[in-house]
């Protein structure tokens, strides 16, 4: 019998820095996807329309697509809202899932331990809230860039305490698009929660209109996508 095997790609938004009340919230969403589902084709057409637009073997990152940064700085508006396009409806259309855990940094003290604890929480709670569907699977692979090391610690302790059947690997964004879908979760959960407070900035609303327009015509199709206990 084969084993069931279970992918969770995992991206953060936010730092263990000081509180900067611009930027409160840290974010890890976790992208799960069941081995025993072919994906590939929608894969090879996410592949193909990006590097028909002119990125061939690009790692997607949306927040700077959106604020027009870095490789994107000189890209009209069309060409970037093709590329987040591109990689949008890949998500929407993939038969994958995700969590995504959350804190506000200004509801506990102003230290890194305290932000270490309250994340692993979080993360915690997530993973407890749907114990029954990673109980399920015989293995757990967990992919992380090792971006931040705090982070790597807090995945790492918090998911061999709940399970005893996980593995950690090391990714590079550009080789898995499921990575890049869990960086599509964080900044998309972001955007969501500044669109409930009316905190949108000015590029967010020249991305995606009105706070009202972005959960309506972009949030609402995601949110669908979260794995539900």
């Amino acid at each position: 019998m084969n084993k069931k095997i279970l992918s969770v790609f995992i991206d953060e938004s936010g730092d263990f820095g000081k509180y900067d009340p611009k930027s409160p919230y840290y974010y890890v969403s976790m992208v799960l996807h069941d081995q025993s589902v072919d994906i590939s084709d929608e894969i090879k057409s996410l592949e193909e329309r990006v590097s028909n637009y002119g990125f061939p073997n690009h790692a997607i990152h949306v927040g700077p697509i959106i604020r027009r940064e870095q490789v994107y700085k000189n890209e009209l508006m069309e060409n970037r809202k093709s590329l987040f396009n591109a990689l949008y409806h890949f998500t929407r259309k993939a038969d994958i899932y995700y969590l995504c855990a959350k804190i506000d940094k200004g509801e506990c003290e102003d230290s890194e331990i305290a932000y270490i604890a309250k994340i692993s929480r979080a993360i915690s709670d997530e993973l407890k809230d749907n114990i029954d569907f990673f109980n399920s699977y015989d293995l757990i692979i967990n992919y992380y860039d090792y971006g931040q090391n705090n982070l790597t610690k807090i995945i790492t302790t918090v998911f061999t305490t709940l399970f005893n059947n996980v593995e950690l690997r090391k990714v590079q964004p550009a080789d898995y698009k499921l990575f890049q879908v869990a960086d599509l979760i964080c900044t998309l959960e972001l955007t969501k929660d500044k669109a409930d407070k009316n905190e949108l900035s000015n590029s967010e609303k020249e991305f995606f209109g009105s706070a009202r327009d972005f959960k309506k015509n972009i949030y609402k199709n995601i949110e669908k996508k979260k794995l539900h206990k």
